[in-house]
């Protein structure tokens, strides 16, 4: 056995999947769940302690057996959570999350200290948004600021993680692309809006190397080594935020593919040679963790909205996706705005959930949760149509996370965006995309190459669009964009 290690920690829970790259068969995938503490505020955070803990526990799950076997291990981490270390690599607060709307003043002052958004958008070729990491940086120096003046190392969730199994304090691209401090068209930290932050410390010192595509952060230390049960020294590749993996994992890693992740969040992302900036802030101009660059879409709210509408009624997910399956295409006029969580696109952090357009004729469960499925990807729509707008022009759209898992959900986007969509045989495809990057930092060669070989897709679960379906999404998706813009003076 050749066995590559993906690690993928959420913000629900952490994976490790074992993958055999000899058989190309998955071994096991095993779970940790972690805790979640939320505020009115739009405070979202967790202890970097729990996914270390979620870590150790997964690998007590597995058969000593495998983990003898395993030759090279890759992490994967939700994007934008900010990490403070310490001088001993001690964490200094809890991480606040991508999902964290808390820090909207402290986007708009430094914006505004940093020329205002013509400006920003020249700097990085992104704007700063809450959820990204640089606000998350002003926040604990103005609200805890005995733990920032001990900051001595910032670092993203799987930095961290890489720093636990390494012992090396290191960055990738790709991640580092989502923290508003990153200059995307030159992949380098940006000094300037570091100093915005804080023009006293010298914040960019701070800052771990950029470790290049495809190469070892290191390797694992003797210490994590006997606390795992694993070979001492073996690669651990540079890693990835878990959309970057996500694009690994599903073999969206050359032109022409849109991969479509349906998780909590929901994000469209696609492979490009070249920087695609978006100054209407639709798309993030993030970098790929193979060495290119990855735009992409996210919406703060995707499974969060059916786990929402399926825990209101006590239905389970299979009686919810059968309750939309009797509901006609639109709803009847019901609409829903799946802004539980604040919004990022359109830029709505202060955003609520909004149920439109009943009557005494409508009013029906069924309306009801088929708006759930068909908001979320009403939510998407917009990504589809920017990246078309920029010149890039998908063939198809691979499907992943939990809602791919629905087949009426996958019909659903697949008549809404109007392209076949394809699913990857293997779910897991952040922790899968972690292990094929480690398989490539420990065998080299070409990653499009090695994706061809090992990614491969489930014929049972694609779809190809209903023409007419589609134009009577097209009609829904009008009145859904018609009630988000005249809900949003309500939620800026």
């Amino acid at each position: 056995m050749q066995v590559v290690v993906g690690i993928d920690t959420g913000t629900q829970s952490t994976k490790v999947l074992c993958y055999d790259a000899e058989t190309k068969q998955v071994l096991l995938t095993v779970s940790a769940s972690h805790e979640l503490e939320s505020r009115e505020d739009g405070t979202r955070e967790q202890e970097a302690v729990w996914y270390l803990d979620a870590i150790r526990s997964c690998f007590a799950q597995i058969d000593p057996k495998i983990k003898e076997q395993v030759v090279a291990i890759g992490v994967s981490a939700q994007q934008h959570g900010f990490v403070p270390v310490g001088k001993d690599g001690e964490v200094l607060a809890p991480v606040k999350l991508w999902c964290d709307t808390s820090t909207k003043a402290q986007c708009d002052e430094l914006t505004q200290k940093l020329g205002g958004e013509d400006r920003v958008f020249e700097l990085l070729g992104n704007q700063i948004l809450p959820g990204y990491t640089l606000s998350k940086i002003l926040h604990l120096k103005q609200h805890r600021g005995e733990a920032y003046e001990k900051l001595a190392h910032i670092l993203l969730p799987h930095d961290y993680i890489n720093f636990y199994l390494t012992g090396v304090y290191s960055a990738e691209a790709g991640d580092a692309s989502g923290t508003a401090f990153f200059d995307v068209m030159n992949k380098a930290w940006s000094r300037e809006v570091l100093q915005a932050v804080d023009d006293g410390r010298d914040l960019y010192s701070m800052l771990p190397p950029i470790t290049k595509a495809g190469q070892p952060a290191g390797s694992v230390q003797p210490s994590t080594a006997k606390e795992l049960g694993i070979p001492e020294g073996i690669p651990v590749s540079c890693g990835a935020g878990d959309n970057m993996a996500g694009a690994i994992g599903t073999g969206c890693v050359g032109k022409g593919d849109l991969t479509m992740s349906m998780g909590t969040s929901g994000t469209l992302f696609g492979y490009s040679d070249t920087c695609i900036t978006d100054r209407k802030g639709r798309l993030a101009a993030f970098c790929s963790s193979t060495g290119g660059y990855l735009p992409l879409l996210c919406t703060m709210n995707c499974t969060i909205t059916t786990e929402s509408v399926r825990q209101l009624f006590g239905y389970d997910v299979k009686e919810l996706d059968r309750l939309a399956s009797k509901a006609p295409i639109g709803c009847e006029g019901v609409t829903m705005l799946p802004f539980f969580n604040g919004e990022r696109v359109p830029n709505l952090p202060h955003g609520k959930g909004v149920i439109a357009g009943l009557d005494m004729g409508n009013m029906k469960v069924e309306n009801i949760a088929r708006a759930a499925l068909e908001s979320s990807i009403y939510a998407m729509k917009g990504g589809l149509d920017a990246f078309g707008e920029l010149g890039f022009i998908p063939k198809r759209i691979i499907l992943t996370g939990g809602g791919a898992k629905s087949a009426i959900w996958r019909q659903i986007a697949c008549d809404v965006m109007q392209l076949p969509v394809s699913v990857p045989k293997v779910g897991e495809s952040a922790a899968f995309g972690a292990a094929l990057q480690a398989l490539w930092t420990l065998s080299g060669g070409s990653i499009v190459d090695l994706a061809s070989e090992h990614v491969r897709f489930d014929d049972a679960k694609g779809c190809e669009p209903d023409k007419e379906a589609g134009t009577l999404y097209a009609k829904a998706y009008q009145r859904y964009q018609s009630y988000v813009e005249a809900m949003t003076p309500l939620f800026q």
